[in-house]
């Protein structure tokens, strides 16, 4: 077996590959342009490409893919292979820059949310040179960007793109008021903790909820479940660390770094976590560790399920996205420093964060909503849906004491002082872990938890990084124009925390004393998808992502088209999907076992006539007014969806769902699960939540 380092990044062409394989004016202008965003001369990119060929040819590749991130979520390929015809009927193996440079896939089956007429298929894939080139399956993949033929973003990649270079630009203003002249650029680096569960490839198999859903649909609760709480941190099942061992490998062959693998809350639950890096980088590797999840899965006799709520009952799946922002020089923004002025920086960072996620939490609500995750946030194992900030007591001891220019007790903790003077001292690092949190300080970062599990990563971002250059943007223009710069960074602190304190909360997010305050406060609690969504368009939030080129007002209507019509897709299938399972499989079962307890008390009456009412009658009795009350649940589900085509417009139909279609599918589960603790496991037509939940051995 190859060590690590050497089968770390083995497949994949980065800076050590760039660097022995490119001439040398050609790597510096390759390496300037992924720095710095310059663009690239078009000569330079077929030198290149022929790099790019012959190392891909010798690791066994054939073909090549413009490897892209559409509105779907999940990421999308082309395959070409190398291949050109020689006049004496042979083959020669090429690859132009301009192959390398933009590609031209049909657009016409992919969301588009309005932004292209369906005459319209064209649609172009454009490098992104700051994401290395890999290959997987035999073939090269070449990161891309992916746009209209009007040129309109119709991916997750390029709004991420752009709302990096709009917080590098403004970080970097506000480091060089500090004096940091010797920095070129701010990097958003990110750091997604992935969770997921394993089960049988055969018990999946055998459910058509977890089949065409990702999800079960129904599900009686098991005798154990995770109350004792003996899966969290416990040893890993020999089956699971071999997959385990299996995706670390493959992962390690893309440069991706995973780090940390174990056992989650949830029985057959488990976390993997990566290494930070630059929130692009970060972005393109959690696609991939998602779809390398499931595909090792299948080698091992598993299923990955990444739904955010595959089992009622049960801790869901997120992924926290732990966000900081560092220089090009390594110098992390949101970590208190050991000088006055490095700390003075720091809470200007900091009140910029706090800031952007008052001002913004619609936003920050709307990156991470999803039918899926609906189920979840606010579950007892997830955040709820009331954005707030946890900053630990004593941050917030110090905010306070900031605000009111009060002495600070630090309670015989490590001190430093802050840049400017009058300010009070404050202790370094003194940080928890409140899980009940959303956005979360955790020391040099912030841990937004409220992401699903197979949430693709660039929207959160995308969000959150525009929301802190924005508060950037206004802290930098007014503190240049300072005449004392020391007293206008107090003043800007201060005010910051007096305008938006309100986002600050450190105690129990499930306690519902906390949604009641969060009311008063004047916090949202958008509860459901269909009601978050109209938030997109409102026309402040129209200019903000104007403002800085992150969407044009089309892009944005484009998306909030999308995400509605996603939704009330999601909800209709496994409205279908329930009916289905029901008629085909349940009320057959369920008879068939009423069948034999009704023989069986027929022929207990016959040797004991005497012996008066048989448990079998009482059985069917039982079962068959549950099958009555569970048939009658399946019509009002039917009727809904066929009142379903009435609705006029996509917020109307979204929301129609939410209140009508899914409280009928609530219903109809009530009475499904009755019936699989009540029929005879021989007779029940799926593996149980306990097969699933504890059949891996």
């Amino acid at each position: 077996m190859e060590k690590v380092p050497e089968l770390f990044g083995s497949m994949v062409f980065n800076d050590s590959v760039m660097r022995e394989r490119l001439p040398r004016d050609t790597y510096r202008a390759l390496r300037r342009t992924m720095a710095l965003g310059k663009h690239l001369d078009p000569a330079i990119a077929g030198v290149v490409a022929n790099a790019m060929k012959d190392w891909a040819l010798e690791k066994g590749a054939t073909h090549f893919t413009h490897w892209f991130q559409p509105l779907t979520g999940i990421t999308a390929e082309k395959h070409d292979s190398f291949i050109s015809p020689t006049a004496d009927g042979g083959v020669i193996m090429e690859f132009s820059g301009k192959e390398l440079v933009r590609g031209e896939p049909d657009a016409s089956s992919f969301p588009s949310g309005g932004l292209r007429a369906t005459f319209e298929a064209r649609g172009y894939t454009a490098w992104d040179p700051s994401s290395y080139a890999f290959i997987k399956d035999k073939t090269l993949c070449i990161p891309t960007a992916f746009c209209s033929y009007g040129g309109e973003a119709l991916d997750k990649k390029t709004p991420l793109l752009r709302s990096m270079e709009a917080i590098s630009k403004q970080a970097l203003r506000m480091v060089h008021l500090f004096g940091h002249h010797d920095v070129r650029f701010v990097n958003t680096t990110v750091g997604p903790e992935q969770e997921y569960f394993l089960v049988p490839e055969e018990m999946f198999n055998k459910r058509r909820d977890l089949l065409f859903t990702g999800r079960t649909l129904f599900g009686a609760k098991p005798p154990k479940g995770q109350e004792l709480e003996d899966h969290y941190f416990g040893a890993i099942k020999t089956r699971v660390s071999a997959y385990m061992h299996d995706l670390d490998n493959e992962l390690w062959k893309l440069g991706i770094l995973a780090k940390t693998e174990h056992n989650e809350v949830a029985p057959a639950q488990h976390e993997l976590a990566p290494i930070f890096t630059t929130t692009n980088l970060a972005t393109d590797h959690n696609q991939l560790t998602m779809e390398l999840m499931k595909k090792i899965a299948r080698r091992h006799g598993l299923v990955c399920l990444l739904h955010e709520k595959p089992f009622a009952g049960v801790n869901g799946s997120g992924k926290h996205n732990n966000w900081s922002l560092s220089t090009d020089t390594g110098m992390n923004l949101l970590e208190p420093g050991d000088t006055p002025h490095e700390n003075a920086q720091f809470l200007v960072f900091l009140c910029a964060v706090i800031r952007a996620v008052d001002l913004h939490q619609d936003l920050m609500r709307i990156s991470v909503a999803s039918a899926g995750n609906d189920h979840r946030l606010g579950a007892n194992e997830a955040p709820p849906a009331v954005v707030s900030m946890f900053l630990g007591d004593e941050l917030t001891a110090v905010l306070d004491a900031i605000e009111k220019d009060a002495a600070y007790d630090a309670k015989e903790q490590p001190l430093m002082k802050i840049g400017v003077h009058i300010l009070p001292r404050f202790p370094k690092d003194n940080t928890d872990r409140n899980r009940t949190s959303p956005f979360a300080f955790t020391g040099n970062k912030f841990e937004f938890r409220m992401l699903g599990s197979t949430l693709s990563i660039a929207g959160p971002n995308t969000v959150l990084n525009t929301a802190v250059a924005e508060s950037l943007d206004d802290f930098a223009t007014e503190l240049e124009t300072a005449s004392d710069f020391n007293a206008a960074v107090h003043a800007l602190i201060v005010r910051t925390l007096k305008e938006h304190k309100r986002i600050i909360f450190n105690g129990n997010g499930y306690d519902d004393a906390w949604i009641a305050e969060a009311e008063k406060r004047g916090l949202l609690n958008l509860r459901s998808t269909p009601e978050c969504l109209p938030y997109l368009i409102r026309k402040e939030n129209i200019a903000l992502f104007e403002k800085y080129k992150i969407y044009t007002r089309s892009e944005l209507h484009s998306r909030y088209e999308i995400l509605l019509d996603n939704y009330s897709k999601v909800m209709n299938i496994e409205a279908e999907t329930m009916l289905d399972m029901a008629q085909k499989e349940i009320l057959p079962a369920v008879e068939s076992y009423e069948r034999e307890l009704t023989e069986t008390a027929l022929a207990k009456k016959q040797l004991l006539p005497q012996a008066g009412r048989m448990v079998e009658e009482r059985l069917v009795e039982k079962l068959s007014a549950l099958s009555c009350s569970f048939y009658q649940k399946m019509d009002t589900l039917e009727a809904a969806l066929v009142n379903a085509r009435e609705q006029k417009d996509a917020l109307a139909l979204a929301n129609y769902y939410h209140d009508v279609v899914f409280a009928a599918m609530q219903d109809m589960r009530v009475d499904a699960d009755q019936l699989e603790a009540t029929t005879a496991k021989k007779y029940w037509p799926y593996p149980t939540y306990s097969d699933l939940l504890f059949g891996v051995q």
